[in-house]
């Protein structure tokens, strides 16, 4: 079956709701305090107002933000380490794989000139004294 859309209408692209998640953290890492509405005009795409909040409550019962209230809303805050979440996601799905070799490699592949340079720069020094 052949589906058409009139003109100027378009499917409506969706993200996978763990990268929804991740920029919903990014975005309330760079805010410190911040409410949803706040919130919405950080994260691309446009997303509904209801999908962020949902977004933000099951962060919040995941214990990874924290919220008081403030008035009528709530404003959010990173209730972890930014860097050790991401790292220890990274290290979990690399932990899953049948060939972590291969895995390795092409994360390797993709990283920018810069990204190689402070991977070098962090293997140089690890292990060694502060």
């Amino acid at each position: 079956m052949l589906t058409t859309y009139a003109e100027g209408v378009h499917p409506v692209s969706r993200r996978p709701l763990g990268q929804l998640e991740a920029e919903v953290l990014a975005a309330v890492s760079a805010g410190g305090s911040i409410a949803t509405a706040e919130l919405l005009s950080r994260i691309p795409g446009d997303p509904a107002y209801t999908t962020i909040n949902t977004i933000l409550f099951r962060l919040h019962d995941k214990g990874l933000v924290t919220r008081e209230r403030d008035g009528r809303q709530y404003r959010y805050r990173l209730a972890v380490d930014e860097a050790r979440l991401v790292a220890d996601r990274m290290h979990d799905h690399l932990r899953y794989a049948s060939d972590s070799s291969s895995v390795l490699s092409q994360f390797v592949e993709v990283l920018t000139s810069e990204e190689v340079a402070e991977l070098r720069q962090i293997l140089e020094h690890r292990g060694k004294p502060t």
